[in-house]
């Protein structure tokens, strides 16, 4: 079922800025812009400008493992709240010990190209309540394999090293091409049936 903001607003801390759900929005929207008849984008197709004012928080993984992917470009705040770079390192390592399974069964189906997922996040610090969210979204990169797109929103004041998230909740949505128009239907006029024999008057 999919979370409605109204659901959100009473997980959220009073003190969390609504900014937190709008980079996600902002990259679904890009991500949607791109497809074609319902296909997946194509690593080739994202453009930095497209994505102008969340790149910071935006990256791309590849899979390396089922539920495993390993992040290849990671913006620079996501690099600040690791405290390292994250090129090369598995996503998973933002987040807490009894998150890392949950984070690897949300990511299996995007993986695959199958669904595209929403996670709402805790934290480490920043008080009870979904602090953050994390938009993950299936790409092609060329014909071989899928690559993953995610961004994250995340509260300023969360941003910094050892940051450790946890999954509070999950929604899941299931990509598929759009329907191809029916073909039109040709109906043939009725042939004329000629008589085999016809009778002649003299």
């Amino acid at each position: 079922m999919e979370l409605r903001l109204t659901d959100l607003v009473r997980l959220l801390p009073r003190r969390a800025p609504a900014e937190i759900f709008v980079g996600p929005s902002q990259v679904r929207a890009y991500w949607e812009g791109l497809r074609r008849d319902g296909g997946l984008p194509d690593r080739a197709q994202l453009d930095p400008r497209g994505l102008g004012g969340v790149l910071d928080r935006v990256f791309l993984a590849e899979p390396i493992g089922k539920g495993l992917v390993q992040v290849r470009i990671a913006g620079s705040a996501l690099a600040e709240a690791a405290g390292m770079d994250l090129r090369g390192l598995p996503l998973s390592c933002l987040f807490a010990a009894e998150s890392r399974d949950l984070l690897a069964e949300a990511l299996e189906p995007v993986a695959k190209g199958e669904k595209l997922t929403e996670l709402y996040l805790g934290a480490n610090r920043g008080g009870p309540g979904a602090v953050g969210r994390l938009l993950l979204l299936p790409l092609t990169d060329g014909r071989d394999r899928t690559l993953v797109l995610g961004c994250f929103g995340l509260a300023d004041g969360l941003i910094g090293p050892r940051l450790k998230l946890t999954i509070l909740r999950r929604t899941e949505e299931r990509v598929t091409p759009e329907a191809a128009p029916a073909p039109a239907a040709v109906i043939a006029a009725p042939a004329r049936r000629t008589p085999y024999l016809t009778l002649v008057r003299s």
